[in-house]
């Protein structure tokens, strides 16, 4: 024990909140897997290890994240930018399509599908309290100061919403909090958000998968109007949670497990109550919460705006997603395709969070260092 925690700096509880979902995905997992494991005839083993393997690669990519210096993050995160558009751009028109929508490119040699969005968001936020942290003296002005923020933005945005409108907005949002944060202007902030407005009605109207939104909130509005194949996923996650009760069915004893679409990801949150039951599901509300506690006492400590910046933005990213994975499974949002950080099944997106957490961390460390040195200088 003593061991790992000479290895492992930075906030002690992120690290807890890091391994108590890690622990709590392997579990729920494993335990969501077995229709699927029939229906490609495997064993249940198979998807326990291959998730297994993805969690132990994402702790090692936030231990590794988390040891380099936050300041080099600032340095790649252009690079990052300038290299995430053309991959959204070629996902957009040749990406792998799952439901209708492109959001995926699959790796050749190696056959694992990647999700161009979860490289280009980790790129725009550190993108964006890089530029929001060197043009200080100049946010006020249109052209030197919010220009590059607004087309790096709406580029993003808008390369993601045609086949992931949910990722798009919940990005949008959080972008906006950060130029909250940054010092825009309010006037500015209002042409951000018009443009934005205008984008999710082009998506939602002339959109490639305008009848899956049109369908899902008539559904979602009106339940009684439309077939019940409309509100099939929506209804068994109700089910999942009311036989749930207080105390849960006992880890492994899931029934909707059968029936729901995608347990192990998009609905895992209505599985673990089903299991683990409402007491289960506060600890995971809990746990998200204790993050972002934290990581706002990370922001307002970090002496750097660039540090706290980037420890806004991945921790406001990361929790308004599980808050939103959670509000479609007890049926608060109408149904989108977005994953529980580090508890759904995923591939490359358990990747992609793994560095999102170990970024904060990374803050987090170099804040403890520099505060370490000034009360060295002082005693």
């Amino acid at each position: 024990m003593n061991w790992i925690l000479q290895k492992t700096r930075g906030d002690r509880w992120i690290w807890l909140v890091v391994f108590a979902l890690s622990m709590i995905s392997v579990l729920a997992v494993y335990s969501s897997t077995g229709t699927l494991a029939y229906k490609n005839d495997v064993n249940p083993v198979h998807y326990l290890i291959k998730h297994g393997t993805m969690i132990v690669a994402g702790l090692v990519i936030m231990y590794l994240a988390h040891l380099l210096d936050h300041r080099y993050y600032s340095r790649i995160a252009q690079i990052l930018l300038y290299l995430s558009l053309p991959l959204l751009l070629y996902t957009l028109v040749f990406g792998s399509k799952v439901n209708d929508a492109s959001r995926w490119i699959t790796l050749p040699i190696i056959n694992q599908t990647f999700q161009s969005s979860d490289l280009a968001k980790l790129a725009l936020f550190m993108y964006l309290a890089r530029e929001l942290t060197k043009r200080q003296e100049r946010i006020k002005s249109f052209k030197e100061g919010f220009l590059p923020i607004f087309f790096a933005v709406l580029g993003v945005c808008g390369l993601i919403a045609p086949a992931n409108l949910s990722t798009s907005l919940m990005i949008f949002g959080t972008s906006m909090l950060l130029l909250l944060i940054g010092r825009v202007s309010f006037r500015q902030m209002a042409v951000v958000g018009i443009a934005g407005a205008v984008l999710v009605a082009l998506v939602v109207f002339f959109g490639p998968r305008r009848g899956v939104y049109r369908a899902r909130v008539q559904a979602y509005l009106h339940p009684e109007m439309v077939h019940s194949d409309k509100n099939y996923q929506s209804d068994q996650a109700k089910i999942a949670i009311a036989t749930g009760g207080l105390t849960g069915k006992g880890p492994g004893n899931s029934t909707q497990r059968n029936y729901l679409p995608s347990p192990y990801a998009d609905f895992v949150f209505a599985i673990i109550i089903e299991e683990w039951g409402m007491l289960g599901g506060v600890g995971i509300i809990a746990l998200y919460l204790i993050f972002l506690y934290r990581s706002v006492k990370i922001v307002t400590r970090s002496p750097k705006a660039f540090g706290a910046l980037l420890a806004a933005a991945l921790s406001f990213s990361l929790v308004i997603q599980a808050f939103a994975n959670m509000a479609v499974a007890t049926n608060l949002f109408p149904v989108t395709g977005v994953a529980l950080p580090l508890v759904s099944m995923g591939g490359t997106s358990i990747l992609f969070t793994s560095a999102a957490f170990g970024i904060i961390l990374s803050v987090s460390r170099d804040l403890e260092e520099a505060e370490k040195g000034v009360q060295g200088e002082t005693a």
